[in-house]
């Protein structure tokens, strides 16, 4: 592992720590320089092609769903650690279905589905792009829906 401070191509695992996802942190040190930094190491799971509303496929961006999520989340009191569990929850769900192709369709309804949990303001501006929530009566009739739950 190369360093990221001096290049140098020689450094030491201090401590490794795994995680409930099959992941591995490794904090480690630098012979050359004795700078400190951390690695993650995870395993390479393919995604499915996602099939778009017109037909088109193209490969699941995980940067793309995070940026979406981060939006709605804007001015939120959401620490960056939940947004990424729920983008890793999506991926994992993905991985899991083991086909080639999905319906992006799948993606927003878990999107949704994790940020009702989290953060209702959240969920409304998701949802409002998602499920193109156009007129203010029906963005209306889905905040009156979620008082209602909260009761």
């Amino acid at each position: 592992m190369k360093c990221p401070y001096c290049q140098h191509s020689d450094t030491s695992v201090i401590d490794t720590t795994k995680d409930s996802r099959g992941g591995v942190r490794r904090r480690r040190e630098c012979n050359s320089c004795h700078q400190r930094f951390s690695t993650y190491e995870r395993p390479i799971l393919t995604t499915p092609l996602l099939i778009k509303r017109d037909g088109t496929r193209e490969e699941f961006d995980r940067e793309k769903l995070l940026a979406g999520l981060r939006m709605a989340c804007t001015k939120r009191p959401i620490p960056a650690a939940t947004i990424e569990d729920l983008v890793n929850s999506i991926e994992s769900e993905l991985q899991k279905k083991g086909r080639a192709e999905i319906n992006s369709r799948l993606i927003g309804d878990l999107a949704v589905k994790g940020l009702k949990e989290i953060d209702h303001i959240a969920y409304i501006r998701y949802a409002i792009v998602y499920l193109r929530m156009d007129d203010l009566h029906t963005i209306r009739d889905e905040i009156n829906h979620l008082l209602t739950e909260e009761e």
